[in-house]
């Protein structure tokens, strides 16, 4: 049993290393395009929009709406 919970920790780390690694190699390359004004206003743009685009998902999954019928 001792196996099998050493097995499951595992995980966690892995998901982890694995997130930080695709946010890396994504923030890497846009960190060195900030310096042009255009690209950096596109980014913000990109960053508020994805942020409210979570934000609206995230509130249709909560809440829930009476079928129509």
């Amino acid at each position: 049993m001792k196996e099998f919970f050493v097995n499951v920790t595992r995980y966690p780390r892995y998901l982890i290393a694995f997130s930080l690694g695709v946010l890396n190699s994504v923030a890497e390359p846009l960190a060195q395009r900030r310096s042009n004004p255009v690209t950096a206003v596109a980014l913000i743009g990109a960053l508020i929009s994805g942020f409210i685009t979570l934000g609206l998902v995230l509130r249709a999954m909560v809440t829930s709406t009476a079928p129509l019928s």
